[in-house]
């Protein structure tokens, strides 16, 4: 994939347009039964298992995560994350090289991120190991961060390296990949960097890796409101200042529909829900009242 073309959206931000990658992805979901059996696949090993109880909209995801995750990025040297590195473009060239990905063709956001809404980092944060469970609320959901792969204790040897990096100011920030259908983050890469900046109090610096719908998609959705703002123009009867907010509201729904998040792609698991409970037997996982 070198060469990715990409489109550069200022300080903290680029979108990567992936090609020569149609699937499936090194890192994938496979899903059964309508979505409601899950699993997380690097390249052919289980990473994850999932299954959602519940009818409705509320559902609860019932996990259990799988050792071997592999991160997409090579380790990060004291002596790099020293160095002031525009880490976007830096995780997005590593991104670029690595077949552990959830990269396939379409486009990519990269982007910077420094502040989380209340809870993510603490009461959403899945802490425990290997089992979980997400709480996906209707209209709110669950909105957290999903490890995958055990965190290490605070006093561990490479956390309390990565602990100075915090009190520096210089540790290499955390890359997550935002899922839509989760509400919320899975940690990429920085699974200690990110125990680090927790044990010193402060909210782990990310960059967040973020599916973006194509360019076709995107085009029909503005040509749509295109024609609803057409419509209502033409039948708009307020004050030139009121006129004025509302082009200038359109204008700016516009200018951020290719860059809203898009569904991440998933694929049929061979076999259905009886590989699905081949795989959960195997890995010891009972959902209660399945």
């Amino acid at each position: 994939m070198t060469g990715t073309p990409r489109e550069l959206l200022g300080p903290g931000g680029l979108v990567l347009d992936v090609r020569g990658r149609p699937g499936p992805a090194a890192l994938r979901f496979e899903t059964a039964e309508d979505g409601r059996r899950t699993v997380l696949r690097q390249r052919e090993r289980t990473v994850l298992l999932g299954g959602l109880t519940g009818q409705g909209c509320c559902h609860d995801l019932r996990l259990h995560r799988l050792d071997g995750y592999r991160s997409p990025l090579p380790p990060i040297a004291s002596s790099r994350m020293r160095s002031a590195a525009d880490w976007v473009h830096q995780y997005a060239r590593r991104l670029e090289g690595s077949d552990a990905t959830p990269l396939d063709d379409g486009r990519w956001l990269l982007a910077r991120r420094t502040w989380f809404e209340p809870g993510v980092w603490s009461a959403d944060l899945v802490r425990d190991w290997p089992a979980g469970l997400l709480e996906l609320y209707c209209g709110g959901g669950w909105h957290g961060v999903l490890p995958l792969r055990r965190l290490s204790p605070p006093d561990a040897a490479r956390v309390k390296a990565y602990r100075k990096h915090v009190r520096d100011g210089t540790l290499a920030p955390v890359l997550l990949w935002w899922v839509p259908f989760l509400d919320g983050w899975l940690i990429l890469d920085g699974h200690d960097r990110a125990v680090a900046a927790l044990a010193e109090d402060r909210t782990p610096d990310c960059v967040v890796l973020t599916r973006l719908p194509d360019e076709d998609a995107w085009r029909r959705e503005a040509e749509q409101l295109a024609e609803g703002h057409r419509r209502h123009s033409a039948r708009f009867t307020g004050t030139e200042r009121q006129r004025t907010a509302l082009e200038e509201g359109y204008g700016a729904v516009l200018a951020g529909l290719p860059y809203e998040p898009s569904a991440v792609r998933t694929w049929p698991l061979t076999g259905g829900t009886p590989a699905w409970e081949v795989l959960a037997r195997a890995a010891m996982f009972q959902f209660p009242g399945d």
